[in-house]
């Protein structure tokens, strides 16, 4: 396949915008979906990483595409691969969000590459965001997004490579059961579309994957929580990468070393080599 991308790369400084004011609902279904408790009360901070369930593209049905995404176009570039994903990203927190502020998402994309993976092309678009609560910088984040082809799972390739290694034994660990119901619900708070997350069929039977997937945001989110939990602190800045992909066919963990100011952060399918690796620090 073609890629013109230097047509792409005509997207490099595209912004977007978007509001959205935090109401105690939203804080009420966040923590619900994920098992935390939270104050509702208005002025009272809000759980970390919530911004990612405010201002998320407004699609209408009909300009959605067959894997429940939007068209290609409009403030992403139109990649002329199928498939995309949340590959890594980093964030800094600067200040809380809380219940009740008015959050604005200001996106800029930084960047678009191109370059050739085992199974064939990958489309990098870096895309930074700015989050503000009722005007105030509240974190910058960094998102790193992959399209990819139509590949088969796992990859193919000519030359056989060895499976992965099975992530190490934590000092500290979590294990999660990844139902559908956690799925559906926070492809819901997220007004995240993507068929893989929620429909069983379209996931095994049209992509081929051998159940549904855990979100990488979902992922990120839970590993945040965790190192707060863990240091009874939220940490300063956080920054992760997408390694390999967690279904729900099995458990899962969430797993943590703690290096000084710092803390190194994995999750896992049971089993498996390491689907997300981070790092956050204080």
């Amino acid at each position: 396949m073609d890629i013109d991308i230097a047509h792409l790369k005509e997207w490099i400084g595209r912004e977007d915008t978007a509001s959205e004011q935090l109401t105690p609902a939203v804080v009420r279904r966040f923590a619900a979906t994920l098992d935390l408790q939270a104050d509702e009360k208005i002025g009272a901070p809000a759980p970390a990483m919530i911004h990612l369930c405010l201002g998320q593209p407004c699609v209408p049905e009909a300009a959605l595409g067959p894997d429940g995404h939007p068209a290609r176009g409009g403030f992403l570039p139109p990649v002329p691969l199928p498939r995309r994903m949340w590959a890594g990203g980093a964030l800094v927190f600067h200040g809380p969000i809380c219940v009740g502020d008015l959050v604005t998402r200001r996106s800029t994309i930084t960047d678009v590459s191109l370059k050739q993976g085992r199974s064939g092309p990958l489309c990098f678009v870096t895309v930074s965001h700015e989050i503000f609560s009722n005007g105030r910088l509240a974190l910058t984040e960094r998102q790193d997004i992959v399209y990819r082809g139509n590949d088969t799972f796992p990859p193919t390739s000519s030359v056989t490579a060895p499976p992965p290694a099975p992530a190490p034994q934590a000092e500290h660990m979590r294990q999660l059961t990844p139902t559908a119901t956690l799925l559906f619900r926070y492809s819901a708070l997220t007004f995240n579309g993507h068929r893989i997350h929620y429909d069983t069929p379209y996931a095994t039977e049209v992509e081929g994957y051998p159940g549904l997937i855990v979100h990488g945001p979902l992922q990120a989110t839970l590993l945040v929580q965790f190192a707060q939990a863990l240091r009874n602190q939220p940490p300063a800045r956080f920054s992760f990468r997408s390694t390999a992909t967690i279904f729900d066919t099995a458990d899962f963990t969430l797993n943590a070393e703690t290096q000084g100011d710092k803390m190194a952060l994995w999750a896992a399918q049971s089993g498996g080599p390491i689907a997300m690796q981070a790092t956050a620090e204080w």
